[in-house]
């Protein structure tokens, strides 16, 4: 987004009555918070997977199945 829309964003949002910018204010908070918490909610997720047994049985097997592949004398250029 550009600065010349962010500032006629804000513009836009300074001729709304003070209740309503209010009201703009806490809901983009809201929207804030909610998305850190969905995030921290991933991430704690994926912490969880990388240390379950079952997951890492899984990733073993996918690496025995390339492993051929990466035996095959080619090279990541």
């Amino acid at each position: 987004m550009t600065m010349a829309t962010l500032n006629q964003i804000e513009e836009n949002i300074n001729h709304l009555p003070l209740i309503e910018r209010l009201w703009l204010l806490e809901h983009l908070a809201r929207q804030l918070r909610e998305n850190l918490i969905g995030q921290s909610s991933l991430e704690a997720q994926l912490v969880a997977m990388a240390f379950d047994p079952e997951i890492q049985n899984e990733l073993r097997e996918i690496e025995r199945d390339f492993a051929v592949a990466e035996d095959d004398g080619l090279e990541e250029v």
